[in-house]
């Protein structure tokens, strides 16, 4: 189902990025940096002029019929910072989360 997984800090920075190894695996790395950089001109847009609320939606971000993959993600999310070794801001490095990952894109294949 997924391709690339990508965490992002509520600093703007990627936490966890994961994708499928083939030839286009720098193709997504380099989309999901883009996608923070339109999110962080979003972000200091607002603070330049008052900005309408309805101009920082970026519509939706995935297909409904995939909810249930994103909550599957969201929850192991959540384990991972409901760890009590983990300092949030560090890259995420936890082995369960990691294999819920590669377990969602090996559904592709």
């Amino acid at each position: 189902m997924a391709v690339c997984i990508a965490v992002i800090a509520k600093e703007n920075y990627p936490l966890y990025i994961r994708s499928t190894p083939t030839e286009n695996e720098l193709k997504f790395h380099y989309m999901v940096h883009t996608s923070l950089d339109v999110v962080d001109e979003k972000i200091s847009a607002m603070g330049k002029a008052l900005v309408d609320q309805r101009e920082l939606y970026l519509g939706l971000l995935y297909p409904t019929e995939d909810y249930k993959m994103f909550r599957k993600l969201h929850n192991s999310y959540t384990d991972v910072m409901c760890n009590p070794f983990y300092n949030p801001g560090d890259r995420i490095q936890s082995r369960a989360f990691d294999n819920m990952a590669t377990s969602m894109m090996m559904q592709v294949c």
